[in-house]
Formats: C-alpha cells, sequence, structure tokens
C-alpha cells in the first residue's frame, strides 16, 4: 500500500466506523420497538387499538416509502397510491387464484410491483418536477380504470370479494387476529429499517445531491436517470408492501386503495409528520389516522376539519410536527452551547 493509499484508509477509517455504530444503533432501536409493538396485546385486550396499530402500517410503509421521492430525492410524486393499490390487488388475486403459500405470494406481489415501476420509473423520472408529478397522477388514474372496468378479474367497483385466504405458514396463522398484528408490527419495522439504512447509505446521500442540484450531481459523473429509477423502484416496493398488509387486514382489495386519494393522503401525511426527518411520515400517520377516526364521531364534514388542520401546518408551522420540534432543540442546543 502506498503512503497515500495508506492516508486515505486512515482517514475513511473513522467514517466507516461511525457509519458501522450507527447502524447497530439502528437495528437495535429497531428491535426494542418491535418488542413493545408485540408485547401490547400481553396488555390491552382492545381490538380497536390492535386494528389501528396494523393501520399504521399499512400507511407508515406507504407514507415513508414516498418520502424516499419526495423529501430526500425531490420527485414529488401524485400517483403513489397505485403501488399501494397494485400490492393489495396482486397479493389478493395470486392468494385467490393460485391458492399459493404466503411468503411466495409475498415475493411474487414485490416482483410484479418492481416490474410495473420500473415501466412506469423509466417514462417518469426523465420528466421535469411538475411533469413528473402528474405523469404519476396519470399512471396512477389508469391503473385505477382498469381495476374498475376489468371487472370479471379484479371484481370492478366492488373489489375482491370472497375473502383472501390466508393459510398458516411455518407456525403463523393470519387468520388470528394477534398473529396478523405481529406479522404487520414486523413488516412495518422490518421496511422502516431497510429504508433508513437506504436513507444514510452513499445512495441516500447521492439522492439528497441530487435533489439540492441535479446538474451538479451529473457533472460529477453520476447517473442521475438510473439513481432516480432506482429509489423509484425501491419506494415502490415499500408502498407495495403497505397494500399488501392492508390487504391482509380487510381480507380483500377494493378500487379506493388505487385511487388518487391514497396519494393525496400520502401526500398530507408527509406535511404533517415532516419530509426533513425520517420519522416524519410515522408520526404524520398516526397523526392522520387519530384525526380521522376522531373528527369522523362528531361530524361528516371530517374533509374540512382535516383541511384547516393541514393549513395551519403549511401556513403555521411551514414544516411537518416532527421537522418543526426538530428544529426546535436544535436552536435550544445551539443556544446553550453559544452561552
Amino acid at each position: 500500500m502506498t503512503e497515500l493509499e495508506a492516508g486515505r484508509a486512515e482517514t475513511l477509517a473513522p467514517v466507516r466506523s461511525g457509519a458501522a455504530v450507527q447502524r447497530y444503533r439502528d437495528v437495535l432501536i429497531a428491535l426494542i420497538a418491535f418488542i413493545v409493538l408485540a408485547s401490547l396485546p400481553l396488555f390491552t385486550g382492545s381490538k380497536a387499538l390492535l386494528d389501528f396499530v396494523i393501520r399504521c402500517s399499512a400507511y407508515g410503509l406507504f407514507a415513508t416509502s414516498l418520502n424516499l421521492l419526495v423529501g430526500y430525492t425531490g420527485l414529488t410524486s401524485f400517483g403513489h397510491g397505485m403501488f399501494f393499490g397494485l400490492g393489495a390487488y396482486s397479493y389478493g388475486l395470486i392468494m385467490q387464484k393460485l391458492g399459493v403459500p404466503i411468503p411466495v405470494a409475498f415475493v411474487a406481489t414485490l416482483a410484479i410491483t418492481a416490474m410495473f415501476a420500473a415501466i412506469i420509473g423509466a417514462i417518469c423520472v426523465r420528466l421535469k418536477e411538475i411533469y413528473f408529478a402528474f405523469v404519476t397522477l396519470a399512471f396512477q388514474m389508469l391503473i385505477h380504470s382498469t381495476i374498475l372496468s376489468w371487472a370479471s378479474f379484479t371484481g370492478g367497483d366492488q373489489g375482491l370479494r370472497g375473502g383472501i385466504p390466508r393459510p398458516p405458514f411455518l407456525g403463523i396463522d393470519l387468520a388470528n387476529h394477534v398473529h396478523l398484528y405481529v406479522a404487520s408490527c414486523a413488516l412495518l419495522i422490518l421496511g422502516l429499517l431497510a429504508m433508513r439504512q437506504i436513507a444514510q447509505s452513499p445512495f441516500g446521500y447521492t439522492l439528497r445531491m441530487i435533489r439540492d442540484n441535479a446538474a451538479r450531481a451529473s457533472f460529477l459523473g453520476i447517473d442521475v436517470w438510473r439513481a432516480k429509477l432506482t429509489v423509484f423502484v425501491l419506494a415502490a416496493l415499500f408502498a407495495s408492501m403497505g397494500g399488501m398488509v392492508m390487504a391482509l387486514f380487510v381480507s380483500g382489495a377494493y378500487p379506493e386503495f388505487a385511487y388518487w386519494t391514497i396519494s393525496g393522503e400520502g401526500i398530507f401525511i408527509n406535511m404533517l409528520g415532516g419530509v426533513s426527518t425520517f420519522l416524519g411520515p410515522m408520526v404524520g400517520t398516526v397523526l392522520l389516522l387519530l384525526l380521522n377516526d376522531t373528527v369522523t364521531r362528531f361530524t361528516e364534514y371530517h374533509g374540512i376539519v382535516l383541511g384547516v388542520v393541514i393549513l395551519f401546518f403549511a401556513l403555521g408551522l411551514r414544516k411537518g410536527l416532527l421537522d418543526f420540534v426538530a428544529e426546535w432543540f436544535a436552536q435550544r442546543r445551539d443556544a446553550g452551547e453559544g452561552r
């Protein structure tokens, strides 16, 4: 090894060591979070609470995957919900038509989603921001229209009827509500951990560079189109996981899962929780579901209330809740160090 190579290795050693420590810390936090969530049924018999966590798992995976595009890459997708619906329908149809084991259906659904995402993404990521947003919306409406019109296969506006088979595998029976709850929590934690590693990897910092200045990233030799396509496909896979969780929860799939309002909810969730912090979309998911569940008990005009809340965050705080909290703590820390 030359002196230059040795010096470079010594310079990179602390960086690699810090990254390894961060990775182990993330795994430890994920493990603790899973243990806490999985033990919840031991302390409460509330089926409504477990249902709420399952819904948070589905929408949390979807919203966090959307933030890979919006927050980390600067790609605002108005059609990301198509992959949520695609995951739900693909999984449901595979289980209904083929009756394969659940893990096989899970992998097959991800493969189908990756194929569709690669084709759609290859077209969309070449476009500028506003055109990207509306072309993704157009593809979502195309998929939604296909679901409605192909009634003999998808069930049309009635959705997949007859339920989704849940054959036991490896001692896990997803027909059991507690097993379904624990499996949903496991998928949520694994999905969040995987997305966290993507965000903190060199590839994640490449995405940030593309977000901040795509032209400069291209001048530095980064294949911007390939990087955008890669994160588009990855985000689609995690959104598809959320769709599968929702399909298991409701034991079916419905056209609303692929409608444009799902993408709108994803945008709202990111606005509520924040896009600058990794867990912002999870906080936004909890807030949105709590708002929906609470407001609908008192008024049928829950959309107006939700709009007021969104305006408060957009015009008042001008950032998501977790972004606001993180910035406040950073200011307090800086003020303390300046004394």
